[in-house]
């Protein structure tokens, strides 16, 4: 069946100055954008009403079930946080506790204009269950953590996970669902393991997910350690050598951005997090300079409390007017492309990220209308600064509707609500 989006306003760069315009979906793609509307007959027609249509949004570095921790391990420093906090309680996860814990990010992402994210954690075939159920996209992986220099990583459990993940989900629903291989960390694996899963990666074509360079601790005892920066240090494992997506990248040094850059790293930058963990500013006009490619991430929920990537994307607009002390340092139409081309690059979706025809139809429709909107003399600077995510009004992914209005079509929200409730009364008892 066709979907005719009628009526919608797009942003200067598609070209159509004679704006509203009309976008028509089939078969998970656009088909045709035209200023003349299409025959409607036996479509599914939404009316637009001169809102603003975007591409969806890509959260490119997330923990989702992670919102089983909201408001848990509040106001501390990432180690104290993770060790005193999160570590003990993500002991007591279990396959239900992520599958239902999942859902309900996957719901609070559709309903803020995200189609798509990049999850690293554990019980993946649960997160993937959940993603399938509901229709969103993501790029899941099994993070691997690593303590033995004898490691056999094939023997290894987490392994094994990642084996079961990739036989059972990658590229699922037409590549809805892709499997990443994943590191936590350097500070959280030994050399071997990491050259293992990089000469794995590269046999076998997969991309992988890391975190680098988080904290000023991290990345100066990795110089201890192994007399190289955390990002030298991967580069040295192999690691570099296939598509990385690099979460965090807050304390890199000058020579590893060129790394980054070299290497066609992604860079997941997560403002939000990184200053409410005090663990400081990624630096984003030298990133975006020497030609890395940047994204948007939340991190979870527990380091964040919202799956928000406007607000990211808002964040990331100002803060680095504020510590360089230079309002010119980002502009308002360079934000929304590394909220969502850019998140599309780094997952390996090609053919996402864009309006185009023949581009897969991952639509988000704002409401210029607002009244914090009004007036919508430039629709960069509204999305940059003042848009909110309740001004979603439609999420669509790979074609389908997943959010419109308020409502879903995918998701009982009643019952997520009643299952997530039952998961949170028992879990810290």
């Amino acid at each position: 069946m066709k979907t005719i989006l009628k009526n919608v306003t797009l942003l200067p760069e598609y070209g159509y100055q004679s704006n509203p315009v009309h976008i028509t979906v089939e078969d998970r793609r656009i088909t045709s954008i035209s200023t003349e509307l299409p025959d409607t007959a036996g479509c599914e027609v939404v009316e637009g009403k001169g809102n603003l249509l975007i591409p969806g949004f890509y959260n490119i570095h997330c923990h989702a079930a992670m919102t089983l921790f909201r408001g848990y391990g509040e106001d501390l420093p990432l180690d104290r946080w993770l060790n005193e906090r999160i570590f003990p309680a993500e002991d007591r996860l279990t396959a239900k506790s992520v599958n239902v814990a999942t859902k309900l990010a996957i719901a609070e992402m559709l309903r803020g204009g995200i189609v798509s994210f990049s999850d690293m954690y554990m019980f993946e075939d649960a997160v993937a269950d959940a993603v399938a159920e509901y229709g969103i996209k993501a790029n899941l992986s099994r993070s691997i953590v690593s303590f033995d220099p004898d490691i056999d990583i094939r023997a290894d459990s987490r392994f094994t996970e990642t084996m079961d993940l990739i036989r059972g989900y990658h590229g699922y629903d037409d590549g809805r669902i892709r499997v990443d291989l994943s590191l936590h960390a350097e500070y959280t694996n030994v050399p071997r393991a990491c050259r293992d899963l990089a000469d794995y990666a590269k046999a076998y074509g997969f991309g992988m997910q890391i975190h680098l360079s988080e904290t000023e601790k991290e990345h100066r005892e990795c110089i201890e350690r192994h007399g190289k920066t955390p990002a030298e240090f991967f580069l040295s494992t192999g690691v570099l050598d296939v598509p990385v997506t690099a979460a965090h990248c807050v304390w890199v040094e000058d020579h590893d951005i060129e790394i980054l850059a070299q290497k066609g790293v992604s860079v997941a930058h997560n403002p939000v997090s990184n200053l409410k963990l005090g663990s400081g500013v990624m630096p984003l006009r030298k990133m975006l300079d020497r030609g890395v490619n940047v994204g948007l991430g939340t991190d979870g929920v527990a380091s964040n409390n919202r799956l928000d990537l406007l607000r990211e994307m808002q964040t990331a607009a100002i803060l680095h007017k504020g510590v360089s002390r230079d309002p010119a340092i980002t502009v308002a139409s360079e934000m929304l492309p590394i909220a969502t081309v850019n998140g599309a690059r780094a997952q390996g979706r090609t053919d996402c990220g864009g309006i185009a025809v023949g581009n897969r139809a991952d639509l988000v429709l704002i409401d210029r209308n607002s009244l914090h909107n009004m007036p919508a003399y430039d629709d960069y600077a509204m999305l940059a600064y003042s848009a909110d995510r309740s001004d979603v009004m439609l999420t669509m992914v790979d074609g389908r509707i997943l959010y419109r209005n308020g409502e879903y079509t995918s998701i009982d929200e009643e019952r997520l609500r009643y299952e997530a409730r039952e998961v949170f009364a028992h879990y810290f008892d």
